[in-house]
């Protein structure tokens, strides 16, 4: 496993734009019996060939006993890179560029992937990765699991609010509230420690994410992620993609092993912070 590093984004071998002995099952489970007969389909990320059934495409919208939309399932959703980028399901902001403040510009290159170290991708980066995401619908709580690094995160929807004295974390602290058929979430109270792509594009501390989640149809969400951050971006922008709710699916193990050859031996190095 290698990492080739380019002047002004990262370019990988192996597993997802990673330089780690992960080993990720990329194959999702078979179609159970008296379905239709499963296709091999290769995603247009080039993670090899999925055996699945069809996805679900039409009908109705399932609820909560309160009325309220029901997130939940497995849900295939596009691999975002770089979110400057149009790609299938995802529309981008291209001028990301002309947005840094002039702390985003002097961070915007950035030549080591830290999750080298197997260290956690982070909240953006983890729902732009390729692999399934399984969303767990409770009153009062929404349980986001990422099957990139078998992750999870939690969703609070029972009205409280954010502490007033938040310790900085890797994914930070979410509450949503529903507008209509919509569920805004909103995070805050990230570490400075990842970055909100693969690409590399930076934020600071002060980074604010809010997203709007909406069940369209039977088989498909709406997803908008605006990052709002003044520490490197002059205004917010957004991100705007397609979910597909895969019910022949399920969630596989991912492991990352830290025995990298390429940073043990000393081929990569923590980058020192600008200021």
């Amino acid at each position: 496993m290698s990492i080739q590093v380019m002047s002004n984004k990262f370019v990988m071998t192996g597993v997802f734009g990673l330089a780690l002995a992960a080993v990720p099952a990329f194959a999702q489970t078979q179609a159970p019996a008296k379905q239709p007969p499963a296709t091999c389909e290769r995603p247009p990320e080039g993670f090899g060939c999925i055996a699945s059934r069809p996805p679900i495409t039409k009908g109705d919208v399932p609820r909560m006993a309160d009325g309220k939309p029901d997130l939940s399932g497995v849900w295939q959703h596009p691999f975002v890179q770089d979110m400057t980028k149009n790609a299938p399901d995802q529309k981008g902001e291209p001028d990301i560029p002309q947005l840094f403040t002039p702390w985003g510009k002097a961070n915007a290159v950035e030549e080591f992937d830290y999750t080298a170290f197997c260290l956690p991708l982070g909240y953006t980066r983890s729902i732009n990765s390729p692999m399934p995401i399984e969303i767990e619908q409770r009153p009062g709580r929404i349980a986001m699991l990422y099957e990139m690094n078998n992750t999870f995160h939690i969703i609070y929807t029972d009205g409280r609010q954010h502490p007033k004295d938040l310790e900085p974390s890797w994914f930070g602290h979410s509450i949503g509230k529903w507008e209509g058929d919509t569920l805004v979430v909103d995070t805050v109270g990230f570490n400075d420690q990842t970055r909100i792509d693969t690409q590399g594009h930076p934020h600071t501390d002060k980074l604010h994410v809010i997203e709007r989640i909406t069940r369209t149809d039977l088989g498909h969400i709406s997803y908008e992620m605006t990052i709002d951050d003044p520490g490197a971006y002059t205004k917010p922008w957004k991100n705007v993609r397609t979910f597909t709710l895969r019910p022949d699916w399920e969630l596989l193990e991912y492991n990352c092993n830290e025995n990298n050859k390429e940073v043990m031996e000393g081929h990569l190095k923590m980058p020192e912070k600008k200021k």
